[in-house]
This record gives structure tokens, C-alpha cells and sequence, in this order.
């Protein structure tokens, strides 16, 4: 029988996450949206093509030219939302702390999009440094420009007491 000591609640090397390891991660650009959109605008210039070369027939019919005008719709959607991830996680903390006017303990950021096309936000979730925090705020960063979209600065609500701090 092991020892209480002998007994790690740690995962063995070969189930450590591929990350474990690793110093920074990217978060990936929102600008990936760009290149299924040249696809699909490719794609229609294709099906367009094809029913005016080869006229009505069989298979090729006015059917193409539908396929070929909602391809083209996803392809200008998907060039036009795909707009380019400048503010990291880092730069969206820091503009946050400049937000809210406490000092910062604990934080949080997590990416978002927000409207129809899809802007790239971040929601950064911060407490203040006291043991337990007194303050909390959620604020949403702009991912393409770092400006601050909306803050919400109030009293912790939570209650700690109960907790060994």
C-alpha cells in the first residue's frame, strides 16, 4: 500500500497538454475568415463561367447561377468579417486596467465576437488585489483597435467569509 506522501495528483508526462511546455500561446487571427471567402468567390466566378460557356442543359442549368450568387454572398461576408486581431490578451488587460481605477488582483480574458460581422472583443474579467477583493469589473476591448467597447465596475457581491483567505 502507498504511503499518503507517495500519492501525486499530477498527470504523467505523455497526458500533459500539447501547451504544458510551450512559453506563449497565439490566439488565432480573426483574418483566417478571408481565406474561405476567396474560395468561395473562386468557386462562383467558376459555376458562372461554366453555365456561360456551356448554356442550358442537363446538369448545367439556371440552378448554377443561384449556387453561383449565394457562394458569392458567403465569399464577400466572410472577406468583409474577417477583420485582423491586433489587440492580444495582454494589451487588452492592460487597457483595461487603465479602465477601472483599482489596483488588479485576479484577471481574465476571454475572446468574443460581437455584431453582424463578427468584430473580434474582448471581455476581460478583473477583481481588485485585496484578500478577498472588494471590487470586480467586466470590461470589452476592441480586438482591432484595443478601445474600450463597455465597462461594468461594481462591489464584489460575493461572499467569501466562509472561505480560510
Amino acid at each position: 500500500m502507498p504511503e499518503v506522501d507517495d500519492i501525486v495528483d499530477e498527470l504523467p508526462d505523455d497526458l500533459q497538454p500539447a501547451l504544458a511546455d510551450q512559453d506563449e500561446y497565439e490566439f488565432p487571427n480573426n483574418s483566417r475568415r478571408r481565406i474561405p471567402g476567396y474560395i468561395y468567390l473562386v468557386c462562383a466566378a467558376g459555376l458562372l463561367a461554366l453555365y456561360l460557356v456551356r448554356g442550358e442543359g442537363i446538369l448545367i442549368n439556371k440552378g448554377l447561377i443561384g449556387a453561383a450568387i449565394g457562394l458569392a454572398i458567403l465569399g464577400v461576408y466572410s472577406i468583409v468579417s474577417g477583420k485582423n486581431l491586433a489587440i492580444d490578451e495582454r494589451d487588452a488587460l492592460v487597457a483595461s486596467i487603465n479602465e477601472i481605477g483599482f489596483p488588479v488582483g485576479h484577471a481574465s480574458a476571454q475572446m468574443g465576437w460581437r455584431g453582424l460581422l463578427s468584430r473580434p472583443t474582448w471581455r476581460v474579467l478583473l477583481y481588485s488585489a485585496e484578500e478577498p477583493p472588494s471590487k470586480r469589473a467586466l470590461v470589452m476591448v476592441d480586438g482591432v483597435d484595443g478601445s474600450i467597447v463597455d465597462a461594468l465596475v461594481e462591489d464584489n457581491p460575493e461572499d467569501w467569509s466562509n472561505l480560510d483567505v
